[in-house]
């Protein structure tokens, strides 16, 4: 099994480029892993508390349930992985995602990277570098159409957590990376590499 994590800043275009190199691969062929819902459960929490809470720090991930799925699936065993409901800001009590294993899986997320034991269980860590006018831009587009957010509380947050966090965390996480894709979802080059390095892991 040949394991791909993809990490980079918000709106780098992370899930576009993973994406893309499974549209080449093939869907059916491919297990695809959001760091997304691996947050952790805060539902036990109110309303006011779960919107307080830094979502861009490294330490908000369950990673420790993620690695406990990606050793089911090295095992050739399914998992289930949760879902979370941004707007909300809390796991679904009664949604999960099935993940079948396969000779390929891909895990994007801010902090693929950032940490030490899941870097482990990596082959292959690409970081998706963009600049950071285009990320705040899709990042505010985002919040909004998907997330029902207002532009005061995407600039509270940026200027808080996202940005601060990108610095202390994110951007270092690029010294661990052994293929580093600019501008994202619109290198061809930088994804058609990552297709080709994978492709031999197809059967």
């Amino acid at each position: 099994m040949l394991i791909i994590g993809i990490a980079g800043g918000t709106g780098s275009g992370k899930t576009t480029v993973a994406r893309s190199v499974i549209d080449r691969l093939g869907a059916d062929k491919v297990t695809f892993i959001s760091q997304d819902n691996y947050y952790k459960d805060h539902s036990h929490l109110g309303a006011e508390e779960r919107r307080a809470i830094n979502y861009d720090h490294p330490l908000v991930f369950d990673n420790e349930l993620l690695i406990q799925h990606l050793i089911l699936l090295k095992k050739g065993q399914p998992a289930h992985a949760p879902v979370y409901d941004f707007t909300v800001d809390a796991r679904s009590a009664v949604e999960t995602v099935e993940l079948k294993p396969s000779n390929i899986v891909i895990i994007e997320g801010l902090h693929v990277l950032s940490d030490e034991k899941l870097r482990e269980f990596l082959d292959i860590k690409v970081f998706v570098d963009t600049d950071p006018d285009v990320r705040i831009l899709r990042r505010v587009l985002r919040d909004i159409e998907e997330r029902g957010r207002t532009i005061q509380s995407i600039h509270k947050q940026y200027m808080t957590t996202v940005k601060p966090m990108h610095e202390a965390f994110i951007e270092p996480s690029k010294k661990y990376a052994d293929l580093i894709i600019p501008q994202g979802g619109q290198n061809e080059v930088g994804i058609e590499l990552l297709s080709v390095l994978t492709e031999k892991y197809l059967i």
